[in-house]
């Protein structure tokens, strides 16, 4: 692993404030427009989900934020009610590198559920999260704080910019990387950060959702 002066990636985010604007800018004007035009979208999706499995339309769960502050993300809800007292990965220091969330076959998957995953459309509701401001459109995806507290100092790096709904992990594998592979990408993409970035990986994000690349 290489070592990183986070002081120094600091500096180096801290003199862009100029494009992290402009980042901002996009972002509101991206979702709300978004969420207007696919306002039918979310009614349709909300019915189906309701009427498919018992439970809350909306799955919302804590999740840390840029420099470790946490907030409350939106998703359309893909498993069944009580998931996660069903969760039985153990994630600690030893296998956290290796770590994978996401199974090809998980039960608690519901049948909209995997319609959702496989065309990334379960993601819709962070257009919320990214105008409210706890988001980007592009950035590292957020992580729950109990992956988040076995962080090590160089794993911290990808909580220095705001999460995104896509990112360049989500655009070179996916769910099928392991949390290892995710935290190297997150952080070459922090240490690398400009608008040109930000605009590959957007148009990138259409093709991997449209192959349904590492989608699960």
């Amino acid at each position: 692993m290489q070592q990183v002066n986070i002081d120094e990636i600091k500096k180096q985010l801290e003199k862009k404030k100029i494009q992290f604007a402009i980042k901002r800018l996009f972002d509101i004007v991206f979702s709300l427009a978004l969420l207007i035009l696919l306002s039918p979208l979310f009614l349709i999706l909300i019915l189906w989900i309701k009427l498919d499995s018992e439970g809350e339309a909306i799955f919302k769960q804590t999740r840390i934020g840029k420099n470790g502050v946490p907030f409350t993300i939106y998703k359309f809800r893909t498993m069944v009610k009580n998931a996660d007292k069903m969760f039985n990965k153990k994630v600690d220091k030893e296998n956290l590198k290796s770590f994978v969330f996401q199974d090809k076959d998980d039960p608690r998957i519901t049948r909209s559920g995997k319609f959702l995953r496989k065309t990334s459309l379960d993601e819709l509701p962070q257009l919320i999260n990214i105008i409210k401001g706890d988001m980007s459109l592009i950035g590292p995806r957020p992580e729950i704080q109990d992956i988040v507290n076995l962080y090590s100092d160089y794993d911290k790096i990808r909580l220095l910019v705001k999460p995104g709904v896509t990112g360049l992990a989500q655009v070179n594998g996916r769910g099928d990387l392991s949390l290892g592979e995710t935290i190297e990408y997150d952080v070459k993409y922090v240490k690398n950060f400009s608008l040109w970035l930000d605009i590959k990986i957007f148009f990138k994000t259409f093709k991997v959702v449209l192959l349904k690349e590492g989608a699960y």
